[in-house]
């Protein structure tokens, strides 16, 4: 009787490897299929038309004349001998520089006074965020028009304590202030970061300074500020990005006037495409603010180093002091 023997047959070096490189591939397959509608939205809707913009921002590229080549022209028009960018990019760092730190402080502000453990809390910080919610609609800047008006409700309340008002929205020297107030009014999406932030802080720490002496004001400089400074970071970054954008309530409340006093950068860019139609030039200008929004974000980005605290941090130098 004769024995069989089974017959092992070893794959080739050359399978092993074949079988390697489908299996590296197939393992990422199926997470490039799950984003490819992202994927071919982000490359058809944002990158395409970022580059196609770069592009024509060297041309002088409008709906009434064909395309043409011109180099660094737009820019070099831009920087000398335009004053509508010179006045609109000095509105519009006037606004990020007024509005930005008001409008933190103030989410920062409500946020403490929400971080506590009271009856009802939740209705009152449901009631503090719905502006947030509304954003920077048009009605909501119809409303800050009719508010702030000749015959507005600020006026009307103003007088009951006899003061006269005025047309806050047509007077160049307040015109630009009601709507870095309005941006202020609108802190509830920062102030619910702010909120969630605390909630993270150890109530030990405060126990333990509390024991060691401290009072609230120590407590606020030294822990709540220290703890909050990554939150801090990203909302600045997230406020100030928004408010170079700044365009609805300029538009609709003001449309730039009076005498260009709330003619921020992008409402030039939207009058320069859109009612010029000089699509190039307003191509090189938002090219422009995209470049100052990096360097502003580059330049925080680069500052935290000093002022950003991380609890993952050992012996690093933040804002000046060693950690011990």
């Amino acid at each position: 009787m004769k024995s069989s023997t089974a017959t092992v047959v070893q794959p080739t070096p050359k399978k092993k490897k074949a079988s390697y490189f489908r299996s590296r591939w197939n393992a990422p397959l199926a997470g490039y299929l799950f984003i490819s509608p992202w994927l071919i939205g982000f490359l058809a809707l944002t990158a395409y038309p970022l580059f196609l913009s770069l592009y024509y921002s060297f041309t002088n590229y409008t709906l009434m004349q064909p395309m043409e080549w011109i180099g660094t022209r737009n820019y070099e028009r831009i920087f000398t001998s335009d004053p509508n960018f010179i006045q609109s990019a000095k509105v519009t760092f006037t606004y990020v520089l007024a509005s930005v730190p008001l409008k933190l402080a103030v989410a920062l502000f409500v946020a403490i006074i929400l971080n506590k453990a009271v009856k009802g809390i939740g209705v009152y910080r449901t009631a503090i965020y719905f502006p947030s919610l509304i954003g920077g609609s048009i009605g909501v800047s119809l409303l800050w028009r009719n508010i702030f008006g000749v015959d507005g409700v600020f006026n009307k309340l103003i007088a009951v304590f006899g003061f006269e008002g005025k047309g806050w929205i047509t007077s160049p020297d307040t015109a630009l202030g009601t709507l870095i107030l309005l941006t202020v009014w609108q802190f509830g999406s920062t102030m619910v970061i702010f909120l969630a932030g605390l909630k993270q802080i150890p109530n030990d720490l405060y126990e333990a300074s509390s024991v060691d002496g401290a009072n609230k004001f120590v407590q606020f400089f030294k822990i709540t500020l220290p703890m909050l400074s990554p939150i801090f970071y990203f909302n600045l970054i997230m406020a100030v990005i928004g408010a170079f954008q700044m365009f609805t309530s300029a538009f609709v409340i003001t449309n730039g006037g009076p005498m260009n006093a709330t003619y921020v950068y992008a409402l030039y860019l939207y009058e320069r495409a859109f009612s010029r139609y000089e699509l190039g030039y307003a191509s090189a200008l938002a090219w422009i603010m995209l470049v100052v929004i990096v360097i502003a974000t580059v330049l925080i980005a680069f500052s935290s180093r000093y002022w950003v605290f991380y609890e993952s941090d050992t012996g690093e130098k933040r804002g000046g002091n060693k950690r011990r």
